[in-house]
């Protein structure tokens, strides 16, 4: 296993490769939602994912990290893995699961840096960890609202017979009267 600064490129390596997949997720799902709220999700955060990405990619540069061909490579053929799988999916509620869960690696990734930057003094890694960890808290809690809307609705639109369902106060809670989300 690598250590030292070998280490840390290899991990900003990791890193810009499965951040691009979350960035070209949210790009497709912009084009391809079904569902109005779920293309204004991708398209509010395609602007902060563009910029963490931006950030990887310099910190990547300025440590001497950039990727060769093969790591390339590799990315793309994680991405065409995604693009299969989503080809699969076919639902907007899918595509925002898988969403989440690329985003929450991305998040934990952050994280990392944003403790190590803290504790070995390198507070360029530091605060690229704190601001993409924070704006992928904020996506969490705004996609998971969605998917959670999402699911209701996909239950209450089948059938429902023997599930004792209780009367709908509001099959759009914590939603605003467009539909849009009150953020």
């Amino acid at each position: 296993m690598d250590t030292g600064i070998d280490f840390l490129k290899s991990q900003i390596n990791n890193a810009v490769a499965q951040h691009q997949t979350f960035v070209d997720s949210l790009i497709a799902h912009e084009k391809q939602a079904e569902d109005e709220r779920f293309r204004m999700l991708c398209a509010r955060f395609i602007p902060k994912a563009l910029s963490h990405q931006r950030m990887l990619e310099d910190y990547q540069r300025e440590i001497g990290a950039e990727t060769g061909v093969g790591k390339k490579a590799i990315g793309k053929a994680l991405g065409v893995a995604r693009d299969l799988a989503d080809a699969a999916r076919e639902s907007d509620f899918l595509r925002l699961v898988g969403d989440i869960v690329t985003s929450r690696q991305s998040e934990d990734t952050f994280k990392t840096f944003r403790e190590a930057g803290r504790q070995l003094g390198i507070a360029q890694l530091q605060q690229l960890g704190d601001t993409g960890e924070r704006e992928h808290d904020d996506y969490h809690r705004e996609a998971n609202r969605l998917v959670q809307q999402l699911f209701v609705e996909h239950v209450r639109q089948g059938d429902t017979a023997g599930l004792n369902l209780s009367p709908s106060t509001s099959s759009s809670a914590g939603m605003g009267a467009t539909g849009s989300s009150n953020f």
